[in-house]
């Protein structure tokens, strides 16, 4: 089993996961090797901290301060983090999936909500038209 697939299952709750396009990747580099291979990018995940730095040093922007201004605009990210659908997807600007940060949080009963029933991901995006919006579902529906 991938640390990927390991990650979507809920099985890798200390980690982070990371769709970086090819334009953030170097294809030589050892990035690409540590992750698995989509449709246009990478899907990597690496220890919290690890990845925390990766992303900010492929993309240029703190992991946690993006997710907070992504947070507030609701949109749809997709369960296997290899894209996802802009909310501003109306326009009439290309809407393709610059990058996307990932993090899982146990189930816990007590804080309720989604919470109370599995593991949680949550999902960060960026869009090529300049947006950002967050997800977040539950493993087992995924």
């Amino acid at each position: 089993m991938s640390k990927v697939t390991e990650y979507l299952a809920g099985e890798r709750l200390d980690d982070v996961a990371l769709y970086l396009t090819h334009e953030y990747l170097d294809s030589q580099g050892k990035l690409p090797n540590m992750g698995v291979e989509v449709e246009n990018g990478y899907v990597l995940v690496v220890p919290g901290d690890d990845g925390r730095r990766a992303f900010a040093a492929g993309t240029g922007m703190d992991a946690m301060e993006f997710a907070q201004t992504a947070m507030g605009n609701d949109g749809d990210i997709d369960d296997d983090l290899s894209g996802g659908t802009c909310p501003e997807v109306a326009t009439e600007e290309t809407h393709e999936v610059k990058f996307i940060f990932s993090f899982a949080e146990a189930q816990n009963e007590e804080v309720g909500g989604i919470y109370e029933d599995g593991d949680v991901v949550h999902a960060y995006a960026k869009c090529t038209c300049g947006t950002t919006y967050s997800d977040r579902w539950v493993v087992d529906d995924a």
